[in-house]
C-alpha cells in the first residue's frame, strides 16, 4: 500500500504531465519535487511535505481543492490552498499580479499553521534559485520574460515573504540561502548578517501581568523595571524595527515616548523590551478610579495637544495619516458603494498635508502614568495630518466599538462603557476648549464619518460579511450619506 507521499509524487506526475518550467523547459514535475526536498530539511510532517509536491496543482491544473482533500485530507488541502492564488481568469495576469501577490502575502501573514510558513519558504527558495541562474546569465534582461517586468515589484514580493517568515524560520539553512539569493539579485536588501547564524534572545511571558492591549499586540509588565511589547503574528521583523526608530525621531521631536533598547522573540512573535519602572497604564488608572475620569480625560487631552503641536521634518519620514484613511475606503466602502466611496475619498484627499504629528493609535491602554507625567509606548501608527483622524480614532474607541456590545469596549479598556463614553466627552471639551454643544456636535459627527468608514473596513476584513455585519454595513452607510450630505469639509 502506497503512502501519502508515493501517492502525492505520482498525483502530481500525472496532473503537471507535458507541462514544462519557463525559463529552461525541463518537466514542471522537478519543481514541487525540489520544494519537496526543501521542505525535508525543515520538517518530517508528511502533511507539509505532501503540500510541497501538490501546491501548484490547484493554480496551475485542472485538480481541485475537493479532490486534494478527498485523497490526502484536510490540512493538506489548507496549506496547498494558501499558495493557490486567485487566477482572475477574465483578466491579464501582468494587470492583476500585484493585486494577486498582495491578497496571498495576507494569507501567510495570517496564518499560524508553521506549514503555511515552511510551504512558501521552500517554493519561493526554489524559484528564486532559478531566478538567480537566469540573472547571472542574461542580468535585467530576464525581467523581460516575466509577467511582472518591474525588478523592484519582484524585489518587494520576495522582500515581504522573508520578512514575514523570518521570525518562526530564521535559523533554517533555507531561510540563509533565500536571503542570499535576494541579496545577489537585489544588492543591499537585507543585512548581510541575516543569511548568518543569529538567535535572537528568548523571552516568556508566562505569569506576567498584562498591563496593556492595542492593535500591534500587548504590553505586559516583565518584572519591576522592564516591560515588554508583544506584537501579533503578522508583524514582521521590520515592522517592529520601523515602530522604534518612530519612537526615537518622536522622542527627540518632543513627545514623550519609551524607547525600546531591544527586540527579543516571544516565542513565535517579536517583543521589544522597555525600561519603564512599576507604572500603570491610563486605562489601569481609570479602572481603579472610576471617579476620576474627567482628571485623565483632561491629562489625554493635554497629551493630544502636545503631540498635534509638534511639526516633523520632512526628513522624519512619517507617513500622511490620509494613507490610513484611504485604505479604509478602499477596503469596506468602495466594495460596497462606489460613488458613496468617491465622495468619503474627496473629503480625506482635501485634507490639508500639515506635518504636525498625530499618533494613530490613541487610547488609555497605550499611556503610562509615570511621575504624575503621561509616557507614549505605542509609535507604531505614528503619522502627520489633520488631527481629526486622531478624534476619529477615539470616538471609535470609546463609543463606536460599544454600540452594538459594550462588553467589546470594557474588554478592551478594562472600565465600563459608561465611563468610557465620559471619557471621550471630557476629552473632547477639554481639548476643543468650549463647553459649545454645536462645536461639539460638528466636531463629533465629522469623527462619525471616518468611524463609519473604519467599521465598514473592519468588517470586510475578516472576509463576507455576516449577517449581522450586513445590518451594520447597511447603518454606517446610511450614516455616511447623511453626514457627507450635512459637511463638505471634515477639518474643524
Amino acid at each position: 500500500m502506497m503512502n501519502i507521499l508515493e501517492e502525492a509524487i505520482i498525483y502530481s506526475t500525472v496532473l503537471h504531465q507535458g507541462r514544462v518550467r519557463k525559463f529552461n523547459n525541463i518537466p514542471y514535475i522537478l519543481h514541487p519535487m525540489e520544494v519537496a526536498q526543501i521542505l525535508s530539511t525543515l520538517t518530517n510532517d508528511p502533511e507539509i511535505i505532501t503540500a510541497g509536491i501538490l501546491h501548484d496543482i490547484v493554480e496551475d491544473t485542472d485538480g481541485t481543492l475537493a479532490e486534494i482533500e478527498k485523497r490526502f485530507g484536510k490540512r493538506v488541502a489548507y496549506l496547498v490552498s494558501s499558495e493557490s492564488e486567485n487566477k482572475y481568469p477574465d483578466e491579464d495576469r501582468e494587470t492583476t499580479w500585484k493585486r494577486r501577490k498582495e491578497e496571498s502575502l495576507l494569507v501567510l501573514k495570517n496564518s499560524e499553521d508553521i506549514g503555511v510558513k515552511m510551504l512558501w519558504l521552500a517554493d519561493k527558495l526554489a524559484n528564486i534559485r532559478s531566478l538567480a541562474g537566469i540573472y547571472s546569465e542574461k542580468g535585467e534582461a530576464m525581467w523581460n520574460e516575466l509577467n511582472q517586468k518591474d525588478p523592484e515589484m519582484q524585489r518587494w514580493y520576495y522582500q515581504s515573504i522573508a520578512e514575514i517568515v523570518e521570525l518562526s524560520l530564521n535559523k533554517t539553512g533555507a531561510f540563509k540561502e533565500l536571503i542570499k539569493h535576494i541579496n545577489f539579485i537585489w544588492p543591499g536588501t537585507f543585512d548581510s548578517e541575516k543569511a548568518r547564524y543569529k538567535k535572537y534572545r528568548e523571552v516568556s511571558v508566562d505569569g506576567c501581568k498584562l498591563i496593556g492591549r492595542g492593535a500591534k499586540g500587548e504590553v505586559y509588565r516583565y518584572d519591576d523595571e522592564l516591560v515588554i511589547k508583544v506584537y501579533n503574528q503578522n508583524n514582521t521583523f521590520r515592522d517592529v524595527e520601523r515602530e522604534i526608530a518612530s519612537a526615537r525621531r518622536a522622542f527627540v521631536l518632543g513627545i514623550p515616548t519609551a524607547i525600546s533598547f531591544g527586540i527579543v522573540s516571544v516565542g513565535d512573535r517579536y517583543g521589544s523590551m522597555y525600561e519603564v519602572m512599576e507604572t500603570e497604564t491610563v486605562s489601569q488608572c481609570i479602572a481603579r478610579s472610576p471617579g476620576q475620569v474627567d482628571t485623565y480625560a483632561k491629562i489625554m487631552a493635554e497629551l493630544a495637544h502636545t503631540i498635534h503641536g509638534t511639526e516633523a521634518a520632512e526628513k522624519d519620514d512619517f507617513p500622511y495619516v490620509t494613507e490610513r484613511l484611504l485604505s479604509y475606503i478602499d477596503g469596506g466602502i468602495a466594495l460596497e458603494d462606489k460613488a458613496l466611496a468617491e465622495k468619503c475619498r474627496g473629503l480625506i484627499n482635501a485634507l490639508p498635508t500639515t506635518n504636525h504629528l498625530v499618533h494613530g493609535d490613541f487610547h488609555t491602554g497605550n499611556v503610562f502614568m509615570l511621575n504624575g507625567e503621561p509616557l507614549l509606548i505605542d509609535m507604531d501608527r505614528l503619522s502627520r495630518g489633520d488631527p481629526i483622524a486622531e478624534i476619529s480614532d477615539l470616538y471609535y474607541f470609546y463609543y463606536v466599538l460599544g454600540e452594538d456590545d459594550p462588553a467589546v469596549v470594557e474588554k478592551f479598556m478594562g472600565f465600563s462603557y459608561d465611563v468610557s463614553r465620559r471619557f471621550f466627552d471630557v476629552l473632547l471639551r477639554s481639548y476643543l476648549g468650549t463647553e459649545d454643544a454645536d462645536r461639539i456636535n460638528e466636531v463629533t459627527e465629522k469623527a462619525s464619518i471616518i468611524c463609519n468608514i473604519r467599521t465598514i473596513n473592519k468588517l470586510h476584513k475578516k472576509g463576507t460579511p455576516s449577517e449581522k455585519g450586513k445590518i451594520i454595513i447597511d447603518r454606517c452607510l446610511k450614516k455616511i450619506a447623511e453626514l457627507t450630505d450635512k459637511y463638505d469639509t471634515l477639518t474643524f
